[in-house]
């Protein structure tokens, strides 16, 4: 089955968001919801709701043009338009007589080989087709997202033996490439996999607070960083799911858990938690939750937090955890260990839900791989619970659990790390100990699995260079937030030559969250305080000439980027023959921010582009899109944005699912070694001092009416001299080395200036830039 229409109904926020994650892969949507009473508009649910995804933050939509795929709709005039859909989502409120009145609907309108699912969190598939027809049975499963669905790749799938496996598998291929997801395959049990294991640990860390006396900010910041949880933690996690939300899925629970369930114990809601939701404190959506924003008589807003012993609110302190300082750094065993109360706190919550999670194999999950899998992709663990317990360590944590006298799961009764790589590949334990290798689906590559199974071929302390196969090899960058520095231009340059000799192609990619920050502004930081300016001198000279000779490299270079691509990281893009991006790409010349233009040869790349769109109106427009680019710092919002602002040219391509990323790009790789050759250097015929002159007027302006600041002024001059050729004019175009001189010249005036050690300054202690 090939899916190119599909039908949500229910135009709640998560039934929206489904719909608009499914434009993101270009694909039409019937958004249908239920006629308001007297309402004037009859599709008035729908059409707000498409209303308010525009204006999402974060964006609901990669390209806001998507929009126009979905048609607005009521479920009492326009359910004959699903009779085309090939897939259509239920979304509505968790009421299972309220959801079989509507399949049976369905099942009348929808083709024969329409698949229809639920995207419900807790109620059971066995449930929701109670007494239905065995017509309806065979087309429909459960197909659980997580919010936001654009962000949150788990995909809990749940399927009966009554479903028609070709459905079911046409849904998957579908959510895996076109989605982006990693779809998990769930037995038909209360909360799944995800919501099983996940509101446990948030209920036992509510609970335990309270019981103990442990404020949010303490809670959140020791379960966050030094386990790889996001910084949410659990309450600021609370906030954002909605307390509102808890009461109905502990009720499901209460009814659907057997009596002897773990969950049970802590199947309570607080009343400190009860009187939240009476007064509208039901989190973000609300007035506030554990965590408010309180606006103050001169319209400042101070973040406030709840005393959960009081009920009151008073302005957020960041958490001290200084007395655990050195515990963090000698490792998790530990921490966990530590006599402090915080630290105790964190013993009790992770022990308490990894062994929930361990009690549940295998009723939830045939294995611990999609438990984990569901715990990483849709509560964003670093680790999920099996991983984290190895990062613990097994036989530590189950000599603990004994001094605690405390039940060992039987899983953990072996002693045994739970993964193991002793065969060169990833493999997981069963209840026996016996280890089986984790199977990846077909067209996924992943580096990780490369680095298990073979050593790199060049390596220093911020990239290392690899075989993938196919005389195909990969640059990786592993820095911190990997920023470049020399070891990264170094390795580059080694890879260029080794590439040379022994390889077709080379990919330049890495496993981790972002592809890279951009340049390591700290050695720039050290230089310019000594006045070191040779030195500064030095490092721009070293980036130009490296990608210089990543451009003009004998074989072609495709990049695989993922997350942010910022300024260094983006230039390095610019250079490649082609780039493969991830669909959350954010990518941008950023370096006005910090008082700076991009030097290595980001304007020269950029405005390449600009010029070779052909536009009317000679080559001014074009340079002045590029110095209105660069200037205000613009940074894609997703792939797809970065096709519009001409960072990603029309022959790049876009992989919605991470884990395909690098076996897509190693295809583009290959297919462009058939027949290559470097390309032609590029000569920039450009206006002069007219263009000087005009966005020079036009930044001047912007001063004047007070959207650019004082040294806005100064820098976006000195971006102005270089897009617009410095002294040359139409008769004498520039090469591309005049090109990198004129960056380089404007670098180094700016280096030496107040305003831009102040910005650097600034963006090296806080992380955000200076409006000065």
């Amino acid at each position: 089955m090939n899916i190119q229409k599909v039908g949500v109904i229910g135009a709640g926020v998560m039934g929206a968001s489904i719909a608009a994650h499914i434009t993101n892969a270009g694909i039409p949507v019937f958004l249908l919801d239920i006629v308001p009473k007297d309402a004037a508009n009859r599709n008035v649910i729908a059409e707000t709701a498409v209303k308010k995804l525009l204006d999402s933050e974060p964006a609901a939509i990669m390209d806001k043009k998507s929009a126009r795929l979905i048609t607005s709709g009521n479920i009492e005039d326009n359910l004959n338009w699903l009779t085309d859909a090939d897939w259509v989502i239920e979304a509505v409120i968790e009421n299972p007589q309220i959801k079989q009145s509507l399949y049976q609907k369905l099942n009348v309108v929808c083709k024969q080989d329409c698949l229809i699912s639920s995207n419900t969190s807790t109620l059971p598939l066995a449930l929701l087709v109670k007494d239905m027809p065995d017509s309806f049975k065979r087309r429909f499963m459960i197909t659980h997202f997580f919010n936001p669905p654009r962000y949150m790749r788990l995909l809990e799938l749940v399927s009966s033996t009554a479903t028609d496996s070709a459905l079911v598998e046409a849904v998957k291929q579908f959510a895996d490439s076109k989605l982006g997801k990693n779809c998990v395959t769930c037995k038909d049990t209360p909360g799944f996999i995800g919501n099983r294991i996940g509101i446990y640990w948030l209920l036992y860390g509510l609970l335990d607070a309270i019981e103990h006396g442990i404020s949010i900010e303490h809670a959140d910041a020791v379960m966050s960083a030094p386990f790889g949880i996001p910084k949410t933690g659990i309450f600021g996690l609370l906030d954002l799911v909605g307390l509102d939300l808890i009461p109905p899925i502990l009720k499901g629970m209460k009814l659907a858990l057997p009596p002897q369930d773990a969950f049970h114990e802590v199947n309570r809601l607080p009343e400190i938690v009860q009187k939240m939701i009476s007064e509208g404190y039901t989190g973000r959506k609300g007035k506030g939750g554990f965590y408010r924003l309180n606006k103050l008589d001169g319209g400042a807003r101070i973040k406030e937090s709840i005393n959960l012993v009081t009920g009151d609110y008073a302005k957020s302190e960041k958490a001290d955890l200084s007395v655990l300082k050195d515990a963090q750094k000698a490792g998790l065993q530990e921490l966990l260990s530590h006599p402090n109360p915080i630290a105790q706190y964190t013993w009790r919550v992770l022990s308490h839900t990894l062994c929930y999670a361990a009690s549940l194999v295998p009723e939830i999950s045939g294995d611990i791989t999609g438990i984990d899998a569901a715990m990483r992709d849709g509560y964003n663990w670093k680790f999920g619970p099996f991983e984290l317990l190895d990062q613990i360590g097994v036989r530590w944590f189950v000599e603990k659990l004994k001094s605690d006298n405390r039940p060992i799961p039987p899983l953990l009764a072996k002693n045994l790390s739970l993964y193991s790589t002793v065969t060169g590949r990833l493999a997981f334990a069963d209840l026996n100990g016996v280890y089986h290798p984790v199977q990846r689906a077909e067209g996924v590559l992943l580096l990780s699995d490369i680095k298990q199974q073979t050593k790199p071929l060049l390596i220093n302390g911020s990239a290392s260079l690899w075989d993938i196969g196919d005389d195909v090899a990969c640059l990786e960058f592993h820095s911190k937030m990997n920023t470049l520095d020399m070891d990264s231009m170094a390795m580059i340059n080694q890879s260029i030559d080794k590439v040379s000799k022994e390889f077709k192609a080379l990919v330049i990619h890495n496993d981790g969250e972002n592809f890279s920050a951009g340049a390591n502004l700290g050695l720039l930081m050290k230089a310019i305080h000594e006045s070191d300016w040779a030195m500064v001198e030095q490092l721009i000279k070293t980036g130009q000439q490296t990608y210089q000779g990543l451009k003009y490299a004998p074989f072609p270079v495709v990049a695989a980027p993922s997350g942010l691509a910022l300024g260094g990281g983006c230039e390095i893009l610019l250079h490649c023959d082609a780039v493969q991006a991830h669909a959350e790409l954010y990518m941008g010349l950023v370096e006005v921010g910090v008082g700076l233009i991009p030097g290595w040869g980001g304007c020269k790349e950029y405005l390449r582009r600009c010029l070779q769109l052909k536009r009317p109106g000679g080559p001014i427009p074009p340079v002045v899109k590029a110095f209105q680019t660069i200037g205000l710092a613009s940074v894609s919002k997703s792939a797809f944005d970065a096709k519009e602002l001409l960072y990603l040219g029309a022959n790049d391509s876009i992989t919605m699912n991470k884990d395909r990323l690098l076996a897509d790009a190693k295809t583009k790789a290959l297919a462009l070694a058939k027949d290559y050759a470097p390309p032609k250097p590029y000569l920039y015929p450009l206006p002069g001092k007219t263009a000087n002159i005009l966005m020079n007027m036009g930044i001047k302006a912007f001063h004047l009416i007070g959207k650019a600041t004082d040294y806005d002024v100064v820098v976006s001059g000195q971006l102005a001299h270089v897009l617009s050729g410095g002294d040359s004019d139409f008769t004498a175009p520039l090469s591309e080395d005049d090109f990198l001189s004129l960056e380089l010249e404007a670098f180094l005036a700016l280096v030496k200036l107040p305003g831009t050690l102040a910005r650097l300054d600034h963006m090296l202690k806080t992380g955000k830039p200076l409006r000065n």
